[in-house]
């Protein structure tokens, strides 16, 4: 019988293990060793995305936090948008023209950070949410970071 996994969690930070460790992670499920995208038997999960959540921070992004991966439909995206309209978040889309999409996602982060520091942006450090979409799943082929970020 195959089983597939809705989310996994990590108690991690961002120091440079901690990104290693989000990296390992990832790495698992990509594989399909955490059945997320894949069932336990390696058959692809149709319909779905998969995201990051950011939760139970411990001060800010130099604290220890949860990371959730975490299995979404499209209706998620909807609802985030909801949210957005709402101004409880604020949502961030990032690219990168030379197709990293680690690059895409630093530079999102940067985006959030620099806004933060500058006042631009009160983060209420509650919920966040990521989606990195490689460029060949998108309209203009490059890869893109979305991030939602709570705000107060």
């Amino acid at each position: 019988m195959a089983y597939k996994l809705k989310e996994v969690t990590i108690r991690t930070n961002n120091s440079e293990e901690g990104i290693k460790n989000i990296s390992d992670i990832w790495k698992d499920i990509v594989s399909g060793k955490l059945p997320i995208l894949f069932d336990s038997e390696h058959v692809f999960q149709q319909g779905i995305s998969p995201i990051s959540k950011y939760s139970n921070y411990s001060s800010d992004e130099n604290g220890d936090y949860d990371l959730t991966i975490m299995a979404v439909t499209v209706d998620f995206f909807q609802k985030m948008d909801e949210e957005v309209s709402k101004g409880f978040y604020k949502k961030y889309d990032e690219k990168d023209e030379s197709g990293e999409i680690s690059v895409c996602t630093r530079k999102a982060w940067e985006k959030v950070w620099s806004e933060q520091k500058s006042g631009d942006i009160h983060r209420t450090f509650t919920s966040d949410f990521e989606s990195t979409v490689p460029g060949e799943y998108t309209k203009d082929g490059k890869p893109h970071c979305y991030l939602y970020v709570a705000v107060k």
